[in-house]
């Protein structure tokens, strides 16, 4: 990182953005460029320049349209360039602009944190990390490669974008963002009114909203909407007395360790982890579990810690939040949620100034979307600040964050809008039915083990021997007339390929749903490797030889593994 900071060059003030060609970081479609705009990392100090990654795919469709779709990440700091791809399929006849933030990890520098990133993984360690103190350290070297972090927020940014439109010489193009980037391209819109012919904000994140101070209502409200709003409560309330202490890796350290997690930090994951429409899904099976004290529910989250704190440039993240989130919270009463504490306590110890609101107002068309279980950017805060919008239109889809990747309704009506933005709808969408359906825990056999096996697969090595077995044993009694054996394997054959299906189809219907359990009919199956196990045995009054022996040895040994371990 050191070698990026350095490598950025020193210009003189008022140089025109510049672009220059790269090589692209992440696989694209054919008939795609990457490239760097050179901007100031200060415009009101333009000494020194970064380099903002941007890849743009030209459509080879015979009507091509002349303006693109330009798209941003969310975060602040989440990367754009891997959804080109995605975005090329969603608007075939237009040229697709996919552009880094400052910062972040396709862009250079790279603001990178990790030391605060590993002290919010240190919150589930008992003494929990000094957050403050790593931001400290954090700062003192991104400040040694001569970082400027006043030059990381939302008006740099949305200036970015309108630098890249004239670099790339558009005569105008449409704006596409989401989450913390819908705040960026409402900016744009305002600061670039000629360059932009419509705009799409997904999961949008009005200026005016104090996120912080709403976070935790919006995730008591999202839980209420799927049906878990008492189950949490009571989770968060037995955890708290009693934290469960749950294995996980270290993804920066690459260790494992015992992470300790009481009711408030599964709360803090559900809050991250509820903007995946899968685990909104599974949410009420998850939470009742949890509730009724299945620790081993916990494995899945816990990961999903660790991942999610090496998926962001921390030191982006935190410049943008200190700048222009956190200082317009009022913080009036302490947050449950770790992550909303150790924000505020980064912003304390790094002092950077406060910005001053902009209070854009897009004069071109503006379709808001929304998630209805959104926890993140809620249709109760969303709604209002859409509306308030000159005639911007706001449409709320089946879903959690960022609809527009799981809601293929969604994705038809924003291609209709970008089509024509003035046009009205003639009808709503059909019913989504690529949404995961909801995992209720009345419909699901607890357990943590087909998780566990989608770490190790060998784990699943006793299911594979009883299978194999149950089938030598049906084909053998059925050739040599030996019953009593042919329906001991027919049952264990019934068991394996019941189970199987109920599992397949749980997964082909929601793969996350495997890290809360299976299907409740698997218990019911059960009774079929019983009674293979119990005619094995019989089998063995007949003859004893070792091909009975070994049938019956591993119907009980199987029976034992799948009661005591797997269900």
């Amino acid at each position: 990182m050191l070698a990026l900071a350095l490598s950025v060059p020193l210009v003189m003030r008022d140089a025109p953005p510049s672009v220059e060609a790269g090589t692209c970081p992440v696989a694209v479609p054919e008939h795609t460029v990457c490239g760097f705009l050179r901007v100031p990392e200060r415009r009101d100090a333009p000494d020194r320049t970064v380099e903002v990654g941007y890849a743009v795919h030209t459509s080879t469709a015979p009507g091509r349209r002349p303006d693109p779709i330009v798209y941003m990440g969310g975060g602040p700091a989440s990367s754009s360039l891997q959804l080109t791809g995605f975005l090329s399929q969603m608007f075939p006849d237009r040229d697709v602009v996919a552009i880094e933030q400052r910062g972040a990890k396709y862009s250079r520098p790279v603001l990178g944190c990790p030391e605060t990133a590993e002290a919010m993984l240190g919150r589930l360690r008992r003494p929990p990390a000094d957050v403050a103190a790593a931001a400290r350290r954090c700062r003192a070297r991104l400040q040694e490669q001569g970082i400027d972090l006043r030059g990381y927020n939302t008006k740099e940014i949305a200036a970015d974008v309108v630098a890249l439109r004239r670099a790339l010489g558009y005569p105008s193009w449409n704006l596409f963002g989401v989450s913390y980037s819908t705040r960026v391209m409402a900016d744009v819109a305002a600061a670039d009114p000629g360059g932009v012919r419509s705009v799409v904000l997904d999961s949008f994140l009005p200026e005016s909203v104090a996120w912080y101070d709403d976070a935790d209502r919006n995730l008591r409200d999202t839980l209420a909407a799927l049906g878990a709003g008492d189950a949490f409560e009571r989770m968060v309330s037995r955890l708290n007395r009693s934290p469960a202490r749950v294995p996980t890796t270290d993804p920066l350290l690459g260790r494992p360790f015992t992470a300790t997690m009481s009711g408030d930090d599964v709360a803090t994951v559900l809050a991250e982890a509820l903007h995946e429409a899968d685990v909104s899904a599974v949410a009420p099976a998850l939470v009742g579990g949890l509730a009724e004290g299945h620790d081993e529910l916990l494995r899945p989250p816990a990961d999903a810690v660790g991942q999610a704190l090496v998926s962001h440039e921390f030191g982006l993240y935190h410049a943008v939040q200190c700048q222009d989130e956190v200082p317009f919270n009022s913080y009036a009463t302490r947050s449950r949620l770790f992550t909303v504490n150790a924000d505020k306590a980064v912003c304390d110890t790094w002092q950077l100034p406060r910005s001053t609101p902009v209070n854009a107002v897009p004069k071109a068309p503006v379709y808001v979307v929304g998630g209805e279980q959104d926890p993140t950017t809620p249709a109760r805060t969303a709604g209002p600040a859409a509306r308030a919008i000159p005639g911007a239109r706001f449409e709320t889809f089946r879903g959690s964050h960022a609809v527009f990747l799981t809601s293929a309704c969604a994705r038809k009506r924003i291609a209709e809008f970008v089509e024509a933005p003035a046009r009205l709808w003639p009808k709503p969408c059909e019913p989504d039915p690529a949404q995961p359906p909801t995992l209720r825990l009345a419909d699901t056999h607890v357990t943590g083990a087909p998780y566990q096996i989608s770490l190790a697969p060998w784990l699943a090595a006793p299911f594979a021997l009883f299978l194999l077995v149950s089938l030598v044993q049906f084909a053998a009694g059925a050739l040599r007339g030996r019953t009593v054996s042919a329906y001991a394997g027919l049952a264990g054959v019934a068991f394996a390929g019941l189970t199987g299906q109920a599992v397949y189809g749980m997964a082909s219907r929601n793969e996350t749903a495997l890290a809360v359990g299976v299907p409740g009919t698997v218990g019911l199956y059960t009774w079929l490797a019983a009674a293979s196990a119990v005619l094995s045995v019989a089998a063995l009054f007949h003859a004893r030889r070792w091909p009975q022996i070994a049938a019956a040895v591993t119907g009980a040994g199987f029976l034992v593994w799948w009661c005591t371990w797997f269900l």
